[in-house]
Protein backbone atom coordinates (compact mmCIF):
# COMPACT_ATOMS: atom_id res chain seq x y z
CA UNK A 1 0.00 0.00 0.00
CA UNK A 2 2.78 2.37 1.00
CA UNK A 3 3.98 1.95 -3.04
CA UNK A 4 0.66 3.54 -3.86
CA UNK A 5 1.31 7.12 -2.06
CA UNK A 6 4.15 8.88 -4.11
CA UNK A 7 1.85 7.68 -7.75
CA UNK A 8 -1.17 9.25 -5.75
CA UNK A 9 0.28 12.11 -4.73
CA UNK A 10 1.88 12.89 -8.24
CA UNK A 11 -1.56 12.21 -9.90
CA UNK A 12 -3.14 14.70 -7.08
CA UNK A 13 -0.64 17.05 -8.01
CA UNK A 14 0.11 16.93 -11.88
CA UNK A 15 -4.12 17.19 -12.31
CA UNK A 16 -4.30 20.05 -9.72
CA UNK A 17 -1.46 22.16 -12.11
CA UNK A 18 -3.39 20.97 -15.45
CA UNK A 19 -6.70 22.39 -13.78
CA UNK A 20 -5.22 25.66 -12.02
CA UNK A 21 -3.09 26.58 -15.40
CA UNK A 22 -5.58 25.41 -17.81
CA UNK A 23 -8.85 26.49 -16.49
CA UNK A 24 -7.31 29.05 -14.31
CA UNK A 25 -6.41 31.11 -18.18
CA UNK A 26 -10.08 29.82 -19.52
CA UNK A 27 -11.66 32.14 -16.40
CA UNK A 28 -9.19 35.24 -17.18
CA UNK A 29 -9.31 34.89 -20.68
CA UNK A 30 -5.57 34.92 -21.35
CA UNK A 31 -4.81 35.20 -25.33
CA UNK A 32 -8.57 33.74 -26.09
CA UNK A 33 -8.12 29.98 -27.45
CA UNK A 34 -5.02 30.12 -28.45
CA UNK A 35 -3.87 30.99 -25.01
CA UNK A 36 -5.74 28.75 -23.38
CA UNK A 37 -4.93 26.17 -25.62
CA UNK A 38 -1.20 26.84 -25.08
CA UNK A 39 -1.64 27.12 -21.26
CA UNK A 40 -2.83 23.69 -21.19
CA UNK A 41 -0.33 22.41 -23.45
CA UNK A 42 2.54 23.42 -21.91
CA UNK A 43 1.32 22.86 -18.10
CA UNK A 44 0.72 19.13 -19.50
CA UNK A 45 4.54 18.98 -21.17
CA UNK A 46 5.75 20.15 -17.25
CA UNK A 47 3.55 17.71 -15.75
CA UNK A 48 4.97 14.76 -18.43
CA UNK A 49 8.65 15.48 -17.90
CA UNK A 50 8.18 16.24 -13.82
CA UNK A 51 6.49 13.40 -12.96
CA UNK A 52 5.92 11.24 -15.34
CA UNK A 53 8.56 8.82 -14.07
CA UNK A 54 6.65 8.16 -10.41
CA UNK A 55 2.87 7.80 -12.21
CA UNK A 56 3.32 8.13 -15.72
CA UNK A 57 1.67 11.50 -15.79
CA UNK A 58 -2.27 10.36 -16.89
CA UNK A 59 -3.55 13.25 -14.92
CA UNK A 60 -6.89 12.32 -16.83
CA UNK A 61 -9.41 9.92 -15.77
CA UNK A 62 -10.16 9.11 -19.36
CA UNK A 63 -6.27 8.08 -19.97
CA UNK A 64 -6.14 6.46 -16.86
CA UNK A 65 -9.40 3.77 -18.35
CA UNK A 66 -7.31 3.28 -21.55
CA UNK A 67 -4.01 2.22 -19.57
CA UNK A 68 -5.75 0.10 -17.18
CA UNK A 69 -7.91 -1.39 -20.38
CA UNK A 70 -4.76 -2.31 -21.95
CA UNK A 71 -3.71 -4.16 -18.98
CA UNK A 72 -0.83 -1.75 -17.98
CA UNK A 73 -2.00 -0.73 -14.43
CA UNK A 74 -4.53 -2.36 -12.24
CA UNK A 75 -7.65 -1.47 -11.92
CA UNK A 76 -7.35 -1.62 -8.25
CA UNK A 77 -4.65 1.42 -8.93
CA UNK A 78 -6.41 2.83 -11.40
CA UNK A 79 -9.38 3.70 -8.82
CA UNK A 80 -6.76 5.20 -6.90
CA UNK A 81 -5.63 7.22 -9.71
CA UNK A 82 -9.58 8.96 -10.38
CA UNK A 83 -9.70 9.20 -6.72
CA UNK A 84 -6.12 11.52 -6.53
CA UNK A 85 -7.25 13.15 -10.06
CA UNK A 86 -10.24 14.46 -9.05
CA UNK A 87 -9.51 15.57 -5.60
CA UNK A 88 -6.47 17.64 -7.41
CA UNK A 89 -8.82 18.61 -10.17
CA UNK A 90 -11.31 20.04 -7.40
CA UNK A 91 -8.77 21.52 -4.99
CA UNK A 92 -7.69 23.72 -8.17
CA UNK A 93 -11.06 24.96 -9.05
CA UNK A 94 -11.88 25.80 -5.27
CA UNK A 95 -7.84 28.07 -5.13
CA UNK A 96 -9.21 29.42 -8.27
CA UNK A 97 -12.17 30.42 -6.76
CA UNK A 98 -10.84 31.56 -3.92
CA UNK A 99 -7.64 33.52 -5.46
CA UNK A 100 -9.84 35.09 -8.47
CA UNK A 101 -12.50 36.52 -6.88
CA UNK A 102 -14.75 38.45 -9.08
CA UNK A 103 -12.54 37.39 -12.23
CA UNK A 104 -13.42 33.75 -11.50
CA UNK A 105 -16.35 33.96 -13.59
CA UNK A 106 -16.97 30.37 -15.06
CA UNK A 107 -13.80 28.74 -13.55
CA UNK A 108 -12.76 28.66 -16.90
CA UNK A 109 -15.76 25.07 -17.05
CA UNK A 110 -15.77 22.95 -20.13
CA UNK A 111 -19.05 23.55 -21.53
CA UNK A 112 -21.43 23.16 -24.85
CA UNK A 113 -21.35 25.89 -26.68
CA UNK A 114 -25.07 27.35 -27.65
CA UNK A 115 -26.23 25.06 -31.22
CA UNK A 116 -23.89 21.95 -29.70
CA UNK A 117 -26.29 18.85 -28.40
CA UNK A 118 -25.26 16.14 -26.36
CA UNK A 119 -24.41 14.03 -28.90
CA UNK A 120 -22.36 15.88 -31.05
CA UNK A 121 -20.44 16.72 -27.76
CA UNK A 122 -20.17 13.02 -26.89
CA UNK A 123 -18.72 12.44 -30.46
CA UNK A 124 -16.20 15.71 -30.63
CA UNK A 125 -15.33 14.62 -27.26
CA UNK A 126 -14.52 11.68 -28.35
CA UNK A 127 -12.80 11.79 -31.39
CA UNK A 128 -10.48 14.28 -29.49
CA UNK A 129 -9.57 12.39 -26.49
CA UNK A 130 -8.96 9.31 -29.16
CA UNK A 131 -5.77 12.06 -30.74
CA UNK A 132 -4.73 12.21 -26.96
CA UNK A 133 -5.04 8.17 -25.82
CA UNK A 134 -3.41 7.48 -29.08
CA UNK A 135 -0.19 10.30 -28.28
CA UNK A 136 0.23 9.21 -24.63
CA UNK A 137 -0.20 5.42 -25.18
CA UNK A 138 2.55 5.22 -27.81
CA UNK A 139 4.62 8.12 -26.28
CA UNK A 140 4.17 7.46 -22.82
CA UNK A 141 3.51 3.77 -22.99
CA UNK A 142 5.19 2.28 -26.16
CA UNK A 143 8.09 4.76 -25.67
CA UNK A 144 8.47 5.56 -29.48
CA UNK A 145 9.34 9.08 -29.15
CA UNK A 146 11.60 9.10 -26.05
CA UNK A 147 13.06 12.35 -24.45
CA UNK A 148 10.19 14.27 -27.08
CA UNK A 149 7.17 12.38 -25.40
CA UNK A 150 6.09 15.57 -23.20
CA UNK A 151 6.22 17.65 -26.04
CA UNK A 152 4.37 14.83 -28.44
CA UNK A 153 1.66 14.75 -25.67
CA UNK A 154 1.50 18.22 -25.01
CA UNK A 155 0.97 19.34 -28.74
CA UNK A 156 -1.77 17.01 -29.05
CA UNK A 157 -3.78 18.78 -26.23
CA UNK A 158 -3.00 22.59 -27.84
CA UNK A 159 -4.05 21.02 -31.27
CA UNK A 160 -7.33 19.59 -29.59
CA UNK A 161 -8.55 22.16 -27.83
CA UNK A 162 -7.69 25.07 -30.93
CA UNK A 163 -10.55 22.45 -32.55
CA UNK A 164 -12.93 21.66 -29.80
CA UNK A 165 -12.17 24.42 -27.58
CA UNK A 166 -14.95 27.08 -28.84
CA UNK A 167 -17.35 23.59 -29.17
CA UNK A 168 -17.30 21.88 -26.06
CA UNK A 169 -14.37 23.31 -24.14
CA UNK A 170 -12.30 20.34 -25.41
CA UNK A 171 -11.73 18.69 -21.98
CA UNK A 172 -11.15 15.12 -22.90
CA UNK A 173 -10.41 14.75 -19.41
CA UNK A 174 -13.71 14.09 -16.84
CA UNK A 175 -11.14 15.50 -13.69
CA UNK A 176 -11.03 18.55 -15.65
CA UNK A 177 -14.31 19.13 -16.38
CA UNK A 178 -15.52 18.08 -12.91
CA UNK A 179 -13.54 20.55 -11.13
CA UNK A 180 -15.10 23.56 -11.71
CA UNK A 181 -18.71 21.97 -12.26
CA UNK A 182 -18.14 20.74 -8.55
CA UNK A 183 -17.06 24.28 -7.80
CA UNK A 184 -20.22 25.59 -9.48
CA UNK A 185 -22.64 23.60 -8.40
CA UNK A 186 -23.70 22.81 -12.20
CA UNK A 187 -23.21 19.51 -13.66
CA UNK A 188 -24.88 20.25 -16.72
CA UNK A 189 -24.06 17.66 -19.50
CA UNK A 190 -21.29 15.75 -17.39
CA UNK A 191 -22.65 12.34 -18.47
CA UNK A 192 -20.89 13.80 -22.14
CA UNK A 193 -17.57 14.72 -20.62
CA UNK A 194 -17.28 11.24 -19.13
CA UNK A 195 -18.83 9.13 -21.69
CA UNK A 196 -16.79 10.78 -24.80
CA UNK A 197 -13.54 10.70 -23.27
CA UNK A 198 -14.01 6.77 -22.13
CA UNK A 199 -15.22 6.12 -25.35
CA UNK A 200 -12.47 7.45 -27.20
CA UNK A 201 -9.64 6.58 -25.02
CA UNK A 202 -10.80 2.35 -25.57
CA UNK A 203 -10.55 3.19 -29.20
CA UNK A 204 -7.54 4.63 -29.09
CA UNK A 205 -6.22 1.70 -27.25
CA UNK A 206 -7.56 -0.48 -29.80
CA UNK A 207 -6.21 1.18 -33.00
CA UNK A 208 -2.87 1.57 -31.41
CA UNK A 209 -2.29 -1.46 -30.10
CA UNK A 210 -3.40 -2.78 -33.89
CA UNK A 211 -0.97 -0.68 -35.49
CA UNK A 212 1.72 -1.44 -33.45
CA UNK A 213 0.54 -5.05 -33.38
CA UNK A 214 1.10 -5.62 -29.71
CA UNK A 215 0.24 -8.26 -28.12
Amino acid sequence: MQDDYKPMLAEFIGTFTLVFIGAGAGALGSGGLLGVALAHGFALMVIVYTIGGVSGAHVNPAITFGIAMAGKISWRRAGMYWASQIGGAVAAAFLLQGVLGDRAGSLGATQLAQGVSAGQGFAIEGVLTFFLMMSVFVSGVLGKNGNMAGVAIGSVLIMDILMGGSLTGASMNPARTMGPMIALGDFSNLWVYWAGPIAGAALGVVTVRYLHEEK
